[in-house]
């Protein structure tokens, strides 16, 4: 017999459910796959748009496991948590390699591969090959935490554990793929984060947050990221109508992704940037100017801020200081990626045009 909520989650999916996705009842794992990773860390509106951009690049697996690391990075862009993509690549990579371009089609197997956890292989083998397991992410801890009035954080062992137990029992095990996909889009327009439609909602009389008014107090979280303040200061060198760029390497965010040359300071910088020591040791007693500053942009991380602010300078000869940096005609910063604060300034109407 399925719980009272299974089946009240089930009715509303089957009637009022209308939240409509491409990746809705799609059975294809790597097409599922290739969705989940994209919505890691990402919204819904703004992952669409990759995900038709990455099927159209690659219909298939093993097109993508052939295509240039470039290519990928640059189809990527602007989406962030850059580990995401490598994982992508090397996951098409083991699939085609280790097991003949063929998904693998249980819970366990698909765990092995390279950035897919619990959550991932759940939602992929429920969806694609209907086994019985249970997907558990913010929307449905969300659900949880409300229905039976936990106040256990969601961010702790114990309570990752009791959520998976709960969100187990739950599980409606004839159709787990149709279940799993209902209780994350109910969390998603009924029992949103913010203003949750209470009004509408068909588990109303057996929720504990509502009958003691703790919808707003619950899912409780235990750690809160302290965000951290970073001040970036690009400069675009310019010889010969040409602009140096070099790729980010080490463990830093945007691993991978290119960048003009890079001042980092502590705090934002008060002084003229011509002066700046970065600068001067850059050029030694050669001669440059800088002809351009730009607003300040932002990009929000995680668990950091960074401050963006981009000033062209123009030399008449190479800068020697630049090692493994590329000189690189304007057209081709098109076809580089960039970190999304980079993208943003590239993208100012007229930046272009008015910088280069």
């Amino acid at each position: 017999m399925k719980p009272i909520f299974t089946e009240q989650l089930l009715a509303w999916n089957k009637s009022k459910n209308s939240r409509s996705m491409p990746w809705k009842g799609e059975k294809d794992p790597y097409k599922i796959w290739l969705s989940e990773i994209i919505l890691q860390q990402t919204r819904v509106e703004q992952g669409l748009a990759y995900y038709e951009k990455f099927i159209k690049a690659f219909p298939t697996i093993q097109q993508l496991a052939k295509a240039p690391e470039k290519k990928i990075f640059k189809l990527w862009e602007g989406l962030g948590y850059y580990t995401r993509c490598r994982n992508l690549m090397a996951t098409a990579q083991i699939v085609v390699n280790d097991y003949k371009g063929k998904f693998p089609a249980t819970y366990e197997e698909i765990k092995k591969l390279k950035g897919i956890g619990p959550y991932t292989a759940a939602a992929i083998s429920s969806f694609a090959f209907n086994e019985a397991q249970a997907v558990v992410d913010g929307n449905v801890q969300r659900v949880i935490a409300r229905y039976f009035g936990i106040s256990t954080p969601i961010d702790t062992t114990a309570g990752k554990k009791m959520y998976q137990e709960l969100a187990t029992a739950l599980l409606d095990t004839e159709q787990p793929g149709v279940y799993n996909q209902a209780i994350m889009d109910f969390g998603a327009v009924i029992c949103k984060p913010q203003n949750p439609l209470c009004g509408e909602c068909p588990q109303q009389a057996d929720c504990e947050a509502f009958k003691h008014n703790l919808v707003k107090q619950l899912p409780v979280k235990e750690k809160t990221l302290a965000k951290k303040d970073r001040w970036f200061y690009y400069f675009i060198i310019q010889f010969q109508d040409k602009i140096y760029i070099h790729q980010r390497t080490g463990k830093d965010i945007w691993q991978d992704l290119h960048e003009f040359a890079l001042y980092e300071a502590e705090t934002p910088v008060q002084t003229l940037f011509q002066d700046l020591p970065f600068l001067k040791e850059l050029f030694g007693k050669q001669s440059y100017s800088v002809t351009h500053i730009s607003k300040v942009f932002h990009q929000q991380l995680t668990h950091q801020h960074i401050h963006g602010q981009f000033i062209t300078v123009t030399t008449l000869k190479p800068v020697t200081a630049l090692k493994g940096y590329d000189l690189v005609d304007k057209k081709q910063l098109k076809k580089v990626a960039f970190p999304r604060i980079i993208k943003s300034f590239l993208e100012e109407k007229a930046s272009l045009a008015q910088l280069f």
